[in-house]
């Protein structure tokens, strides 16, 4: 494997709109005007929408399809939670970029997809063909604990869907008294934004240690290990004194019997094979599956994910359709907005060539993630993938250090927000 320091990588990752991008010229001989139609509008939706104008020189007729009027961003969103980020400032809609780069957006939900004749149906009646279809439905929730049905999802918000969930989990946490307990239950693998879940128990952390002192974080994990658990128990440790008695988070693996099975909404326990545990404020994040059109259409062929062309991320089972995102089944590739935002330049350009009757080239990606374990505590990972044959592998990478300066650290939060402003620009300008 290539060794990549930061710096290199930070070099390659600055030209992230070009990563995966073969060259596409404007003056494409596209038969006609193809029409794509795109369902979902997120990280991988929106940009895919956005680059296949771009790349086509405005050739390709591009229809977005997304039910909501405004994206909640997730990124950033535990800073909601956490009561130092105002929900608003998560809040973005698609008609500047719409504008801008001359695609259409439908505000309906699509409920069907006819591969063979190429149609989309949405729940509002109409019916939209295609030459080429993208799906990019993010992710939806597995029935994996008893109890956990929408009913209690008010009481015990899952928030790992931005909106009104992150806002019902900002005052609950407003409301819990000191000296209560919140309980934050993580996923098993895999699942989208791997470091979330911990970020979100950081973050909680923070907002106990000052203003709720008496308080603290019990986390109740079915998994022995987590992304980046070395910089986040160091952190833990150097913040809220992790692994001592007076520790803010109580960290509970599945070997000790942190494996959630059941709640009871209405009385905020949650059950684990060995013991259950009352608290004033519960997360429960259920197990993640492919978005509700995946399995409605068949594209998970009965499992949970959507198996695709390493290449072009078409559907393995259904041809013309392209899996983008937290959906499909990227090998190595982790399910996050920054990996869905390169797979979707790379399957732009693949779309874009295959309409003009063009043999795609070979994508590279990267992902680049931040945490934040305080609002001046920052770690990242970053990588870079390439297609080497079916399988999308890294390449190379870098990880913030182990041990770092308090100022290093807040470089690092710093540029969270860096990031976060430019992927969102990217997205919807």
């Amino acid at each position: 494997m290539a060794h990549f320091t930061r710096r290199k990588f930070m070099k390659v990752a600055g030209g992230t709109a070009a990563v995966g991008l073969a060259g596409v010229s404007p003056s494409l001989a596209l038969a006609g005007q193809a029409h794509v139609v795109v369902i979902g509008g997120g990280y991988a939706g929106g940009v895919a929408a956005k680059y296949i104008r771009m790349l086509s020189g405005g050739k390709v007729k591009v229809t977005l399809v997304e039910k909501d009027k405004y994206y909640y961003s997730c990124p950033l969103s535990n800073w909601v939670i956490a009561g130092f980020r105002d929900i608003e400032a998560q809040k973005w809609s698609w008609a500047k970029a719409a504008d801008a780069h001359g695609y259409s957006v439908v505000h309906d939900e699509a409920v069907g997809i006819d591969a063979k004749a190429k149609t989309v149906k949405l729940r509002g009646g109409s019916t939209l063909n295609y030459d080429r279809l993208i799906v990019a439905p993010g992710v939806g929730f597995k029935k994996n604990i008893e109890g956990y049905d929408t009913k209690a999802m008010v009481k015990m918000p899952h928030a790992w869907k931005a909106g009104l969930q992150t806002t019902l989990l900002a005052k609950q946490m407003e409301a819990m008294p000191d000296g209560g307990t919140a309980i934050v239950v993580p996923p098993e693998n895999p699942f989208r934004c791997p470091p979330g879940p911990y970020e979100r128990v950081s973050l909680m952390a923070w907002y106990i240690k000052r203003y709720k002192p008496k308080s603290k974080v019990l986390v109740l994990d079915p998994k022995d290990k987590f992304s980046k658990f070395g910089l986040f128990t160091g952190g833990w440790k150097e913040l809220y004194g992790y692994g001592t008695d007076n520790s803010i988070i109580e960290w509970v693996a599945a070997g000790q019997g942190g494996k959630v099975t059941a709640v009871d909404a209405d009385n905020m326990t949650v059950m684990t094979d060995m013991d259950e545990f009352k608290g004033d404020v519960v997360s429960v994040i259920p197990n993640n599956t492919a978005g509700a059109i995946a399995h409605s259409a068949g594209l998970t062929n009965g499992g949970d994910w959507c198996s695709v062309n390493k290449q072009t991320f078409e559907s393995t089972s259904h041809p013309g359709v392209h899996v983008i995102g937290d959906s499909s089944i990227a090998a190595k590739m982790p399910k996050s907005g920054y990996a869905a935002n390169s797979q979707a330049k790379v399957v732009a350009d693949a779309v874009v060539q295959m309409l003009a009757g063009k043999e795609p080239g070979t994508g590279s990606y990267v992902n680049t993630c931040y945490s934040m374990l305080s609002p001046d505590y920052g770690i990242s990972v970053a990588a870079v993938y390439k297609l080497k044959g079916d399988t999308i592998s890294k390449v190379g990478g870098g990880l913030s250090p182990g041990k770092a300066s308090a100022a290093y650290r807040k470089v690092e939060a710093d540029n969270n927000e860096s990031w976060y402003q430019s992927i969102m620009a990217d997205t919807f300008t």
